[in-house]
């Protein structure tokens, strides 16, 4: 709708409301994303947000997020929030103490009823915009120095900080301007913090249900011990090390890592060999799926193995057999989809020592092939490595026994932290790499990307993210200084989105993102067989 001149954005709404179905809790303004205490002083256009949709709900968990840390703060004035992951369908939010770690059940129950008392006070949450000077002085008094450094470097003069009670903070986005809506959340103890619960535009508004996560919490974990043995655990650690000259050693050691870890995983299959005949490696987009699966294969010949590879794409049924979705478009991605009938079969012969013909799929055709090569046959000695999005689905391989099967989830599980209080989303740093990827190997622009992403993270949900605790380990591809790099790639990919369509909002947030983040460009120190060479080229698996 057209912006009224003389009405505030909240007034505007409330004469909106009517026509939704759900509360009003944002704005898009000239296709950005906005709180409704914006300014519309020069703007043109307004679509509201409701927040029964994907971005309503990113608003009202960033609110829930800000309203936990407020009833920390007014509770426990020395203790400090920071979130660090999503695991077992919550956010997991370390609580640390001047004291130690943070380990009392019934601290939990008060920061929860604080809460809620919060949300029945129904208190204003205020935005209030401050000079960059202002800002760093405020956050260095209360102590959050992380915070204050980050704001003291940003480009620009003016900070948006929003205040509830007499707490402040920056939470990196808009959200809900009084606590009355919040109520829906679940606060769980999880040493040493808590797991906060909330609703999502997969639960039609209602609360996710706790699932134990075990294998992903230990590698989320991991992931934290590494960024500090690299000593950065912030955004602006990692500029630190860049401006002083240290992003080399920073590089060094973030792949060495790695490396060791690949090392680790195949000197267990090498010890293993009778129960890891078969190694089924599954991850969601653009976690680097080829370039683990190649580096995983050449640390077990280092260990005297001899692996064999197949690519399941070669098992994708004929096009005119392939099923469709509810849009009638070819679905590429579902179980279906391939010919598990086969390929079972051809894994079971292979697994007994018999020669098996393999299939190749055309992907310019649609058609599958028989390619006039020798059959392969294998020994006992020879593992098999299936790489592909099934690999943790047992109906992949139903006909091979379990104590035969090694499987492997592997995904880019970011370490990194813009502060204490905002995280940086795993999903965001994998459609980094695809962007830059898409455009890289296959000339797709980046609007074409992120019209495809809602489909992708879809089918992750439904294929992929179900089954990960299936995996016997779990492998973080992610690199703490990935993000640097992957900035100048990315930046003018999505400069090049029109403001006309509806991805625009999506650009200009990521756009946004960008801005805390120093450009690495020491890209020499990043070796050939790293996982990030799979994104923005020159690796030696990829010609």
């Amino acid at each position: 709708m057209e912006v009224t001149p003389g009405l505030t954005l909240r007034e505007m709404a409330k004469r909106a409301q009517a026509e939704f179905s759900s509360k009003i809790v944002a704005a898009e303004l000239d296709g950005e994303v906005h709180d409704l205490q914006n300014d519309s002083k020069g703007v043109r256009e307004v679509t509201f947000i409701p927040l029964n949709s994907k971005t309503g709900w990113q608003v009202y968990r960033r609110s829930v997020l800000f309203l936990l840390i407020t009833a920390v703060h007014e509770l426990y004035p020395e203790a400090e929030v920071v979130t660090q992951f999503t695991a077992n369908k919550g956010l997991f939010c370390e609580i640390r103490q001047l004291t130690g770690h943070w380990r009392d059940m019934g601290q939990v129950e008060q920061i929860e009823q604080k809460m809620r008392e919060i949300v029945a006070e129904n208190r204003p949450i205020r935005k209030e915009v401050l000079s960059r000077e202002a800002a760093v002085k405020l956050f260095e008094q209360s102590k959050q120095f992380e915070k204050a450094e980050l704001i003291g470097n940003l480009q620009r003069s003016k900070v948006s900080l929003y205040r509830c009670g007499d707490f402040y903070d920056y939470l990196y986005g808009p959200m809900l301007y009084g606590t009355g809506d919040l109520g829906r959340f679940a606060l769980d103890f999880e040493p040493p913090g808590v797991l906060l619960r909330l609703p999502d535009e997969g639960t039609d508004g209602k609360i996710r249900e706790r699932v134990p996560q075990p294998k992903l919490s230990q590698i989320l974990y991991e992931s934290k011990s590494w960024a500090k043995i690299l000593h950065c655990n912030y955004v602006m650690d990692l500029n630190r090390a860049n401006r002083e000259g240290n992003i080399g050693e920073v590089i060094r050691v973030s792949e060495a890592l790695q490396e060791k870890r690949i090392a680790q995983i195949a000197d267990y299959i090498t010890q293993h060999r009778e129960g890891a005949r078969l190694v089924l490696i599954a991850g969601p987009s653009s976690s680097g799926k080829t370039s683990f699966a190649q580096r995983l294969r050449i640390q077990l010949r280092v260990n005297g193995m001899e692996p064999v590879s197949i690519s399941l794409d070669d098992y994708f049924l004929s096009r005119k057999d392939t099923p469709r979705n509810e849009r009638g478009e070819y679905d590429f991605e579902c179980l279906e989809a391939l010919d598990t009938e086969l390929f079972n079969r051809d894994m079971v012969d292979l697994l007994a020592g018999r020669e098996v013909k393999l299939p190749r799929y055309n992907f310019l055709t649609g058609m599958r092939e028989w390619p006039q090569v020798p059959p392969l046959k294998v020994t006992p000695d020879q593992p098999i490595i299936i790489e592909g999005i099934h690999g943790l689905n047992e109906k992949l391989s139903e006909a091979v026994p379990r104590a035969q099967k090694y499987k492997i989830y592997i995904s880019a599980l970011t370490q990194l932290n813009i502060d204490s209080h905002n995280r940086v989303p795993t999903t965001d740093a994998r459609l980094l790499r695809r962007l830059v990827r898409d455009y890289q190997t296959r000339g797709a622009h980046a609007l074409k990307t992120l019209k495809q992403w809602p489909d992708v993270r879809a089918g992750e949900e439904k294929n992929i993210f179900p089954y990960q605790e299936e995996a016997d380990v779990m492998f973080n591809s992610a690199l703490i200084y990935e993000i640097g790099v992957l900035k100048k790639y990315a930046e003018p990919l999505l400069e090049t989105i029109s403001p006309v369509v509806p991805e625009y909002a999506e650009a200009r947030r990521l756009l946004d993102f960008f801005a805390y983040f120093d450009d690495i460009t020491a890209e020499d120190e990043i070796p050939n067989n790293s996982l990030l060479r799979e994104f923005i080229g020159k690796s030696v698996f990829f010609k």
